[in-house]
């Protein structure tokens, strides 16, 4: 039985929250770290996992534990079109 992509959806967000603590309290990441990180093969699969990368970084904000940002400026998840950067909540 599958859980519907939630152990995914978990492991993504706990990449993502463990690249920021490696990163230092004002560091950044793009999403594609988070994905590379939770990609087993050693191809470029890891870009199928962008929009649930970006999904779960939409979670995160929501819960008061991220910023997505563009030019170094919070922005509106629903909103942010093209590349972003993910950091911690300030």
């Amino acid at each position: 039985m599958t859980d519907g992509g939630r152990g995914l959806d978990r492991r993504i967000e706990r990449a993502i929250v463990e690249l920021l603590e490696r990163r230092g309290p004002t560091g950044t990441i793009c999403p594609s770290d988070a994905a590379r990180a939770v990609y087993a093969g050693d191809d470029d699969g890891w870009r199928a996992l962008m929009e649930p990368v970006r999904r779960a970084a939409r979670r995160l904000v929501a819960a008061g534990e991220a910023e997505i940002t563009q030019g170094g400026q919070p922005v509106d998840p629903d909103r942010a079109r093209g590349p972003i950067r993910i950091r911690r909540a300030r």
